[in-house]
């Protein structure tokens, strides 16, 4: 119990002689370091504070203002027209200071109102500027004489070297859209999935709300508007995520993969040393704001960054009517779970961040730890994967005092979740898509134990040095994970490395404190709770199919040449493949995310269109290659239409959504808002784009290719479909749906999937065959 008398910074005894009173050095030594640590936080945090409050200026160039006002005025001119002289009257320390020590004051003070006034009016500029959307609309390749009239204001605007939060200010807010569009929009997204007498009856529905109660409901809306900087973003989190009262797990958490070909190192402890020590880099980065602004690819334009707010140091604590998202300042530990034991693992040492090897180091000392779990805490973590009422009344029974609060409080307050798992998983063995299929439901489920789905995110290290990560939803999008997930992996591999033996670089520090074990008082009524659970997640993770490939014969490049999006390319494959696979056509959700404006999220393409029915119906029914190319290059341009109108706010789904959560809080029942809101979505769909693209070389090293990540089904008859473009000549795809409908099955889709692709390349270019890459990279063990 060496490291527990090291927590210790004093001890006393009382005695005959008075008070004995010990001090220990080591131990005052780490708080004032710690507490050192945190001042510098504290100061990083004010500065960057001050540099984003300011910004598009930059706080030297309050001084450039007062020399310059100061310097004229030395010219004997008065370039505030009498206010300096005004200021000087009203100065409160007029009467203790000379004439002339008063006037220089009163300058400095104007100085600074108009320095303020300035970055007023710049941020208002550059907000005005960024709501222009004109260029997004423009044919791809030629840009009007206004958008590069705008581009070049944006780049005046936009000052230099933003911090990650300095344009959050200059967004614009979500503009709200009329009742009329969006109804008009809705009719033409129903109109190909209805026939002539549902559409109709729809249609009615739609002109009696639009003219009765979606008028007031709309008034309500725009008060909200203006007060919030999101009309939906808020609500969107609460009812769609919060609320749910059914489990997470498979229903709302993803994954993201490692490496496809690739295995750095075939040791587990040192694959969790760098991955942690990499997961911590991107903190300190993100604390100090480091991390550069996202933005529309190839171009200027700013993202929003709030999501990442609460990306480290945050749970998802459950409650019978709605959940909450906890955030923590900061924390110096992470949680490691291990053969059904839950270990503290102190990251930092006397106010520094572990090495790698030093990290390897611990997570070998839990490897090692030969200690049973305690009776019930095995599988304790099923409460987070199963139905959440259940869970937040076990919460509050159970865990709201002693030694149990205190362990569930370490969990909930850790930077993130750790879980080494004692399988082998990647593409490995005679059948690699198996294994592949295998991997991606031990990332979505695991063995529904084995994981904390409420953490922000957990980690899962394998065995065979494999990793992946399992991410919550309600805090943020994928897109925002994967930008941590594709650092990780870069500094891993390209930057933090492995020695020849496959351990991590550097020093140990063999005086380290042990990683402490969680203690559990678990009782019988709370392990019937935990058995409960366990029933209700493993039935729900064994009913998911899941199936992933890699469809190498070609990617975006071909696509390019043939002058249609890559993404309009997918989603009118899977347009087919769908109408192939099921005889007929559904409603399409892709995610499309709405980040342009301060504090967005997503909203919802609604992929299946009239174009794009058109387009299968054709080719399906055997009209001429010369039609179905008429017929595909129009229901692409509408699929690209319909992506940049979601971007822009000019959605259906949100402003919906948002329309019905109002008649909700009046109490008031819409009809039509009550069938467009029960409509199951059977195809659901997500793509994951590669945002860092300098950090990986795919033409020198294109065996470093993540295989991107994936979702459960949204509907137990449909399918959910998250698809990754990597570099020119691979598409990556995801594909879950469950066992217990009859209709679906993953692999059968994935098939159609391949030879829809196969078929539309061949029809847009029919002199071309399409070949399989010739010598794709080998699964490696190691480096």
């Amino acid at each position: 119990m060496a490291e527990a008398h090291q927590a210790v910074a004093f001890q006393f005894t009382v005695t005959p002689e008075g008070i004995d009173l010990q001090l220990s050095h080591q131990a005052l030594t780490q708080i004032y370091l710690s507490g050192l640590r945190s001042w510098k936080k504290r100061l990083i945090r004010l500065k960057n504070g001050v540099i984003t409050g300011v910004y598009p200026a930059s706080p030297s160039s309050w001084l450039f203002v007062v020399i310059a006002i100061l310097a004229t005025m030395y010219t004997r001119s008065d370039p505030s027209m009498g206010l300096i002289a005004k200021i000087q009257e009203h100065l409160p320390v007029s009467q203790s200071l000379s004439a002339q020590c008063q006037t220089v004051v009163s300058a400095v003070v104007f100085s600074t109102m108009l320095w303020l006034s300035l970055i007023f009016t710049m941020r208002l500029c550059l907000k005005q500027l960024l709501s222009y959307h004109g260029w997004m609309f423009e044919q791809h390749g030629r840009m009007s004489s206004t958008t590069r009239v705008w581009v070049a204001l944006v780049r005046i605007f936009s000052g230099r070297q933003p911090l990650l939060y300095s344009y959050q200010g200059s967004l614009p807010n979500l503009p709200l859209p009329s009742i009329k569009d969006t109804i008009k929009r809705y009719l033409e997204s129903v109109r190909p999935l209805m026939d002539s007498s549902q559409f109709e009856r729809m249609t009615s529905l739609a002109a009696d709300f639009q003219s009765g109660l979606g008028l007031r409901l709309q008034w309500y809306l725009k008060l909200k508007a203006l007060w919030a900087s999101n009309y939906v973003s808020d609500w969107w989190e609460e009812y769609i995520y919060l609320r749910g009262r059914s489990p997470i797990m498979v229903n709302s958490n993803y994954y993201g993969m490692d490496f496809l070909y690739v295995t750095p190192t075939p040791i587990q402890a040192a694959r969790a040393g760098n991955t942690i020590h990499a997961c911590l880099l991107y903190r300190r980065k993100l604390n100090r704001e480091e991390i550069k602004p996202s933005r529309i690819p190839g171009t200027v334009i700013p993202l929003c960054a709030a999501q990442c707010e609460r990306m480290f140091n945050t749970t998802r604590t459950p409650g019978e009517e709605t959940d909450t998202v906890h955030h923590w300042q900061d924390s110096d530990y992470v949680v490691v779970y291990h053969q059904g034991r839950y270990f503290r693992l102190w990251v930092y040492q006397a106010g520094r961040l572990l090495s790698p090897r030093e990290i390897e180091f611990q997570i070998q000392r839990i490897l090692d730890d030969a200690a049973p779990p305690s009776a019930g805490e095995e599988k304790l973590g099923v409460l987070t994967a199963g139905d959440r009422i259940p869970w937040a009344k076990a919460r509050k029974e159970f865990f709201s005092a002693g030694v149990n609060k205190r362990s569930l409080d370490c969990i909930e307050k850790a930077a993130f979740f750790v879980t080494l798992d004692d399988d082998e998983q990647g593409m490995m063995g005679e059948d690699p898509e198996a294994s592949l299929d295998r991997y991606a439901k031990s990332l979505l489920h695991g063995k529904c134990y084995d994981r904390w789905f409420d953490k922000s995110f957990s980690f899962v290290i394998y065995k065979n040095g494999k990793n992946g990560l399992n991410a919550e939803h309600s805090w943020a999008d994928a897109p925002v994970v994967a930008h941590l997930w594709e650092y990780v992996l870069a500094t891993d591999s390209f930057q933090l490395g492995y020695n020849e033996e496959g351990h991590c670089k550097g020093e140990v520090d063999s005086s380290l404190p042990r990683p402490q074990k969680l203690t559990w008082d678990i009782s019988p009524e709370c392990q019937e709770q935990v058995s409960r659970s366990l029933d209700v997640a493993q039935t729900l993770a064994d009913d998911v199919d899941f199936h992933v490939f890699s469809f190498r014969e070609f990617g975006k490049g071909r696509i390019k040449k043939c002058r249609i999006s890559p993404d309009a390319f997918i989603q009118l494959a899977l347009q087919l493949a769908y109408y192939r696979d099921r005889g007929m056509f559904c409603l399409t959700y892709e995610a499309s995310m709405t980040r342009l404006f301060r504090e967005g999220r997503t909203e919802t393409v609604r992929s299946c269109s009239n174009e794009s029915c058109a387009f299968v119906k054709a080719l399906e029914g055997g009209e001429g290659a010369d039609v179905c190319r008429r017929l595909f290059r129009s229901a692409s341009e509408k699929h690209q239409s319909l992506y940049r109108m979601a971007m822009t706010g000019a959605g259906i789904d949100r402003h919906l959504f948002c329309l019905y959560v109002v008649s909700k809080y009046l109490g008031v029942d819409s009809p039509f808002l009550k069938e467009v809101l029960s409509e199951p979505w059977r195809l659901s769909t997500s793509q994951t784009p590669v945002q860092q693209v300098e950090l990986f070389d795919l033409v020198n090293h294109p065996e470093y290719i993540s295989c991107g990540g994936g979702f459960g089904p949204v509907a137990d008859d449909g399918y959910g479909v998250s698809y990754s473009i990597v570099g020119e000549h691979m598409i990556n795809f995801h594909i879950s749906c469950k066992h217990s409908c009859p209709d679906t099955d993953a692999h059968k889709f994935g098939a159609q999937i391949r030879k829809a692709l196969l078929e539309l390349l061949q029809l847009l270019s029919p002199d071309q065959t399409s070949k399989p890459e010739e010598n794709p990279p080998q699964a490696k063990k190691h480096q």
